[in-house]
């Protein structure tokens, strides 16, 4: 039988495979959760989906139900999962429900279909064992909700997922503006095996019905088990005019390395949007099949969690196309 050290050195000696990346200072804890399936030698695409599973319960987090709402002051639900297999599935428009990632992967599992959206991902969710939260606003998005509807106005502010006052989001102190969050994470484990999930609830103060890439294989999130892998997280409309994700997968595809692939799909944001550029925030996380990382964004103040050998896990400041 291996010591523990000798098996740790066999495990481990691939690069940094096994490996773990999210979006956010979120994505700190997201890590924990997912770093454990991984270094036990569990399968990436566990890791991934229990990762955000953790983000989603946050009270304090724009993920999940105690997230911001919608303009009618309903919380909506995004979120996909895919494995190393190409095997995807996704909800949109889903409320009430807990952890959207779950009922993403019962639905890449369980249904011959890739996305199910509102009351019939509902229905779905239901009669899978899912259980019906009340609708009930946290005391932040409550609060933050009121201070919104004296104005009704809606504009996103860059990088709002990343200022926080006691751990605790606070758009409705930032002028009356607001953004969107999102938790995205990409996993590689111990056989070189690719997953990745994200999950969101959208914009906040968003028209009702709105959907976001998160969702939608290619444009939030994809994964080639023989190339790499990659999430999205910013404004998500943008994301979707380029396929973003799928995009940054077929470069890598041409050797090109994460960070040069999320840089060139983000200067294809940055081209096509001339001036509006400065209003917008768009950013990407990247895995290929060696174990290299990269992240590149539109805007300054994104930022990720990396986890790999040794228990090592930080936030890293991502590159960026604007000064």
């Amino acid at each position: 039988m291996l010591s523990n050290k000798l098996f740790a050195r066999r495990r481990f000696s691939n690069g940094n495979i096994p490996l773990v990346i999210s979006t956010w200072d979120a994505g700190i804890n997201a890590n924990k959760v997912a770093w454990q399936v991984l270094r036990s030698g569990g399968r990436a695409l566990d890791a991934v989906e229990e990762g955000v599973m953790i983000t989603e319960a946050e009270q304090g987090c724009c993920v999940g139900l105690g997230a911001y709402p919608d303009r009618d002051g309903h919380v909506t639900l995004d979120a996909s999962i895919m494995d190393e297999h190409g095997n995807c599935g996704g909800v949109a428009f889903l409320e009430r429900i807990k952890h959207p990632i779950s009922v993403a992967r019962r639905v890449m599992e369980k249904t011959p279909h890739v996305l199910l959206v509102g009351s019939g991902a509902q229905e779905f969710a239901v009669s899978e064992g899912f259980s019906l939260e009340e609708e009930k606003l946290s005391d932040d998005s409550k609060k933050a909700y009121e201070e919104w509807l004296k104005k009704s106005h809606y504009k996103p502010v860059i990088n709002i997922e990343n200022t926080k006052t006691h751990n605790s989001y606070v758009p409705y102190k930032l002028n009356g503006l607001w953004n969107h969050d999102t938790i995205g994470m990409i996993a590689i484990d111990t056989k070189s095996n690719l997953s990745g999930s994200c999950t969101t609830s959208g914009m906040a103060f968003k028209r009702r019905g709105r959907v976001g890439d998160s969702p939608i294989i290619g444009a939030g999130l994809y994964v080639d088990n023989e190339v790499g892998a990659a999430v999205a997280t910013g404004v998500g409309e943008e994301v979707i005019k380029i396929c973003g994700t799928h995009l940054i997968v077929e470069l890598m595809r041409a050797n090109i390395a994460p960070e040069d692939a999320c840089k060139k799909a983000v200067e294809r944001i940055v081209k096509r949007n001339g001036d509006k550029i400065k209003d917008i925030q768009v950013a990407f996380l990247a895995i290929n099949k060696k174990g290299e990382y990269g992240a590149y964004s539109v805007q300054k103040g994104f930022n990720y969690a990396l986890c790999f050998a040794g228990d090592n896990n930080k936030l890293i400041d991502a590159k960026h196309a604007l000064p």
